[in-house]
């Protein structure tokens, strides 16, 4: 019964411009599954071509990368804090192997994240591809403006009816609207709009255009928890702390656009599967070299970091049974959707989190990094057992920030928002192109999917066009 922030990002370039910059982009039998699904197109093999295109990755273009395309992609195996090589060591002392790309060959084993920066700066969807766009005469931005709903002509979407400085306006669509509010807004649009299901639509008296009960439905997110330990050795806490150390850092990035402030607050990970017999990993690791177990009241934690050196090893699960929903409140626009986000509601996904945070422990216990620990913090040793380590889990863990699949992609109307082309089901000129359509979620972050899909879908479009 916890509740939890759920952030989005409310400007150019959506989350992407305040994610955590993690290029990764799932396991082959994550889009594989899409394909056999029932989605053709959507294969890991179909999809490949579009991921080489759209990067330009700093480690050189091979059979997995590829360079020259609109998003710049940073190698930071050089511009790590130096604990990051004791944890890389201590995962392979557990058992993992290293792993010097996470979207190459194979996932598994522990390596340090490439990151969406192009000289210390961040690279959201915004800087790759809108801002370029925007040069063009064909394109407009509209900004402070509200989407409230879609307009219909019958079952045609039209155009769509928006908010901007207190006056209403609407825009008419020549062809089709494609809706990409991600995976919160998008359910909630196209409920304000009278698509799902129609006890909720009747009950708040919005007319239904199609009844549809997966609009909203099928949500699924990645929920994480740190383990956090004094050191015997300086972190990040040392630099951050002080005001000379923010000044240092500050200075740094300005002048240099380089250290902490250049870098995703994890400079390394991994993933590991904790049943051998899984086809792939099923567990996201994280490490960060500072800790924030006591931030004041009213700041945000990373710029006040713990009195001493602390670090944290964290991990998310990948692909969780437990599912839960996005339905709005109201007719009005303005009010936020209710989202049950249901973590841990299968006897599955509590028993792989368990199996995960015995794992991390395993990782700290191993000699690179017991070495330098002086004390487990958080939870601490008291917790031992099984329903220990479950109470705290569900206590402490939170959202990731991926949620996906609640207009999920599927070729059964019955089962599905929208189709294989991403056309929403019963509907014309209407397609969602966002995290949303994800028919289930990937093993890693979610970025790189999102993008990838409205390549895809940009693809769709012209295709549907010809």
């Amino acid at each position: 019964n916890n509740t939890d922030h759920w952030p989005r990002g409310k400007l150019l370039g959506g989350s992407s411009s305040i994610n955590a910059m993690f290029w990764i982009r799932g396991a082959r039998e994550d889009f594989d599954a899409w394909r056999d699904a029932g989605n053709p197109g959507w294969s890991y093999d179909d999809l490949l071509p579009a991921f080489k295109a759209l990067e330009d990755n700093e480690a050189g273009a091979d059979q997995w990368r590829g360079i020259g395309g609109p998003l710049h992609i940073t190698d930071c195996s050089t511009a790590v804090h130096p604990l990051t090589k004791r944890y890389l060591a201590a995962g392979q002392q557990a058992g993992l192997p290293l792993n010097r790309d996470f979207n190459g060959a194979v996932q598994e084993g522990v390596g340090i994240y490439q990151i969406t920066t192009r000289n210390g700066r961040r690279m959201s969807a915004a800087r790759a591809f809108l801002r370029p766009a925007m040069k063009r005469k064909n394109v407009r931005v509209e900004m402070n403006a509200l989407a409230t709903r879609i307009l219909f002509e019958g079952k045609r979407a039209v155009g769509i009816e928006y908010l901007q400085n207190g006056e209403t306006k609407t825009a008419r669509a020549g062809r089709e609207v494609i809706l990409s509010g991600g995976s919160i807004n998008s359910p909630q649009l196209l409920q304000l709009s009278g698509i799902g299901p129609s006890a909720l639509l009747g009950a708040l008296g919005i007319p239904v255009i199609h009844a549809n009960e997966n609009v909203g439905a099928n949500l699924q997110d990645h929920v994480g928890i740190n383990y956090t330990y004094r050191g015997r050795l300086p972190t990040l806490n040392q630099i951050l702390r002080p005001w000379w150390g923010k000044l240092m850092v500050g200075m740094q990035y300005v002048l240099l656009r380089s250290g902490p402030l250049s870098l995703s607050m994890n400079n390394a990970g991994g993933f590991f599967r904790t049943d051998p017999a899984l086809s792939r990993p099923n567990m996201q690791l994280y490490f960060q070299a500072f800790s924030t177990v006591i931030p004041k009241s009213g700041e945000r934690p990373i710029l006040t970091p713990d009195p001493w050196p602390g670090f944290s090893i964290g991990l998310s699960n990948c692909r969780p049974s437990s599912r839960g929903e996005i339905m709005i409140r109201s007719s009005n626009p303005r009010d936020y959707p209710k989202i049950v986000a249901n973590a841990f509601s299968t006897e599955a996904d509590v028993a792989e989190m368990l199996a995960a945070v015995k794992f991390v422990r395993k990782i700290a216990a191993m000699p690179a990094m017991a070495d330098i620990i002086e004390e487990e913090v958080l939870p601490g040793p008291s917790i031992k057992s099984d329903a220990d380590l479950i109470q705290d889990f569900r206590k402490r863990s939170g959202t990731v920030y991926h949620p996906v699949s609640t207009c999920r992609m599927g070729p059964d109307a019955a089962r599905a928002v929208v189709d294989p082309r991403l056309r929403v089901h019963g509907l014309a000129g209407l397609r969602v192109i966002d995290a949303s359509i994800f028919p289930d979620n990937i093993t890693g972050n979610t970025n790189a999917a999102s993008i990838v899909t409205g390549w895809k879908g940009a693809e769709l479009v012209l295709e549907d066009q010809k």
